[in-house]
């Protein structure tokens, strides 16, 4: 329940400081997300076992730029994740939020991110060496795919969440 606030520019409640930082975490990711999914999409449409050479050194050269190349800014994603885990708790403590949006914010977002750290940045990783046969890369890159769109979903509801009782 908001709490008052004598402030007379916020209406007499206050402003819920940690939802902004959980829909800045949430808008992050989101548009992580939005560029994996830009690579990732070469694999649709591309029947049997194997992807297409083309589309599979893209998405591979990508997720070797990403989860090798790139570091330690590849680090920031994760303190992004990490972060926004832990304003969503911060908001659960302070009631900053109603308790059901609290609770369905840390169900939506710690679910893609125990994904990703659990399943999706290995294979990622896996992926962008190019170690593995072609098939099993071509299996990498749907999966990757369908990880990716399922995460979206859930950070996309996180955010419209956020931003409705902001």
């Amino acid at each position: 329940m908001p709490r008052p606030d004598p402030s007379p520019l916020s209406g007499g409640w206050d402003t819920r400081p940690v939802i902004p930082f959980v829909s800045a975490g949430a808008g992050f990711l989101l548009a992580v997300l939005w560029f994996d999914l830009m690579f990732d999409v070469q694999v649709v449409g591309q029947r049997g076992p194997a992807v297409a050479e083309d589309p599979l050194a893209s998405i591979a050269g990508y997720y070797r730029r990403v989860t090798t190349a790139a570091r330690p800014m590849n680090r920031l994603i994760a303190l992004v994740m990490l972060g926004t885990l832990a304003a969503i708790v911060a908001e659960i403590v302070n009631g900053d939020a109603p308790r059901w949006v609290a609770w369905s914010s840390l169900a939506l977002a710690a679910a893609p991110i125990l994904l990703a750290a659990g399943h999706t940045v290995p294979s990622a990783v896996r992926l962008g060496s190019r170690g593995d046969p072609v098939d099993y890369q071509s299996s990498l890159a749907r999966t990757i795919l369908r990880e990716h769109a399922l995460s979206a979903v859930a950070i996309s509801a996180l955010l419209a969440l956020q931003l409705a009782v902001a």
